[in-house]
């Protein structure tokens, strides 16, 4: 590798491993806000929550990699205007072209990364990152109980404490309702004092209460019984063991995820792809056929396709048939309308079925051709990055990154946009989801033209002077 090279691949990798972590942090932080609920008052470990939030991190690729990128190439372009270097290299005889090279291979080995990461770290991320939440969600909240108040946090069981002695972590007045046998509010004990700990092996919660009686009422022996039995227990100390099976954070095994499509590589998406397919092209023809069998329509020359091959609007009425009588043109007229209205309730029932077939088929297609759009769009960015940047000279992370974030939120509500179009079946997936790669990479193309020619795209002067001469100014005679 020449100096040359070494010296603009180094500006261009500081400013984007910069600002690719930049960019993840603030993304991590939105990530964590959504699912903050899920995380607090569980017990969670560090490691667990550290683990969670990584796993986070590898699925917010697709939107930090493209924008490191165009921030980076902004960057380093115009630091290289703003500092002369540019201009010091075009003096030596070295074209923007050539400056580009070394940072279009850089370029091209981001996004082959992209891709690899696209297809095995995101698919990997989101089966680990479904198990945790899954993991997490199955594991109840910490053990909290407030004074006051009833508490129902812990299973089959609801509690009220009256107050708490915080030196001591005495409790006084509590009353347990143990709702373990499905009856009601068959038990209670009412007790003076009590305190609450874990077991040694922290899979019990000890209740030990002082002073006080316990109430049970007796189940009744059949339906037909109404009489009710009391029993009352005294009792000095007792001792209440209260199960915590569900209160840790358990682990369980990856992989139950995995049928989902963001859990999916290119391979897996394929194969699903193809039996979708079959599957709704079975669907598809037992629809047709129960259509034209519901519907009256069991003979072929019925439809007029399956004569002519075209569709035919016009009727010789001459050629319908007479009526025998006014009761036969009734009975043929029910009969049809009775046709027509099983045709629309088969209809109706299909409008479901397509809700359950073709979506998961749009669903899986998208996500296939999405593998591709995040090389793409690194690609795609870099050649307006670097444009940019050559004609703006301007460095540092003040303009350029005003420019990345306008064309980066324009780039990202294209790309939502055509996603949710090819979801609901507006738009092929293919389209929905190269739409907006489709439309940024005619401006990339421009602005990499007018970079290679020295235009003065951002001159104020020149727009000004254009408009003076469309608005026909003679500013030089007026007096």
């Amino acid at each position: 590798m020449k100096k040359l090279d070494r010296f603009i691949v180094q500006a261009f990798l500081g400013p984007f491993i910069l600002t690719f972590l930049i960019v993840t942090f603030v993304l991590m932080m939105h990530f964590l806000w959504l699912y903050i609920d899920e995380l607090v008052g569980k017990g969670l470990s560090l490691g667990v929550i550290l683990e969670f939030m990584g796993w986070g991190a590898a699925t917010l690729i697709p939107l930090a990699l493209p924008l490191a990128t165009l921030l980076a190439s902004i960057m380093t372009l115009g630091a290289f205007g703003e500092n002369n270097e540019l201009l010091a290299m075009k003096a030596a005889g070295i074209s923007l072209p050539r400056v580009l090279r070394p940072l279009i291979v850089v370029s091209v080995l981001i996004s082959t990364g992209a891709f690899f990461a696209s297809n095995n770290l995101i698919p990997l991320a989101y089966d680990n990152i479904y198990t945790l939440r899954d993991d997490i969600n199955r594991t109840k909240e910490e053990i909290s109980i407030p004074t006051g108040i009833f508490y129902d946090g812990i299973e089959n069981y609801i509690l009220r404490i009256d107050r708490r002695d915080e030196k001591t972590e005495m409790l006084y007045k509590l009353m347990v309702y143990d709702h373990s046998r499905n009856l009601g509010n068959t038990s209670i004990t009412v007790a003076d004092s009590g305190s609450i700990k874990l077991t040694a092996d922290k899979q019990n919660l000890l209740f030990t209460l002082y002073d006080g009686n316990t109430y049970e009422e007796t189940p009744r022996e059949s339906v037909m019984d109404t009489a009710y039995v009391m029993q009352k227990i005294g009792f000095r100390k007792q001792e209440l063991v209260i199960s915590l099976a569900n209160y840790a954070f358990q682990r369980s095994e990856s992989g139950r995820f995995s049928g989902e499509v963001n859990a999916l590589n290119i391979n897996e998406l394929r194969i699903m792809r193809d039996s979708l397919d079959t599957t709704y092209a079975k669907v598809k023809e037992y629809q047709v056929r129960n259509l034209i069998m519901g519907a009256g329509l069991n003979f072929s020359r019925q439809f007029d396709t399956s004569v002519t091959n075209k569709y035919i609007n016009t009727i010789d009425i001459e050629k319908l048939p007479e009526w025998k009588s006014p009761e036969e043109k009734k009975a043929i007229y029910e009969q049809a309308i009775v046709q027509m209205e099983t045709a629309n309730t088969l209809l109706d029932n299909y409008e479901i079925e397509e809700q359950q077939y073709p979506l998961p088929l749009r669903q899986t297609r998208s996500a296939l051709y999405r593998k591709f759009t995040v090389s793409l769009a690194c690609l795609i960015f870099f050649f307006i990055g670097a444009p940019l940047g050559a004609i703006i000279r301007k460095g540092g992370l003040g303009t350029p990154s005003v420019i990345s974030i306008l064309f980066f939120v324009f780039y990202w509500v294209i790309d939502i946009s055509g996603k949710k179009l090819a979801t609901d079946g507006s738009l092929s997936p293919g389209m929905g989801s190269l739409i907006s790669s489709v439309i940024l990479l005619p401006i990339g193309i421009f602005l990499t033209w007018k970079s290679t020619r020295d235009s003065n795209l951002f001159n104020p002067e020149k727009y000004l002077a254009f408009f003076r001469k469309l608005m026909g100014d003679k500013g030089d005679n007026i007096t």
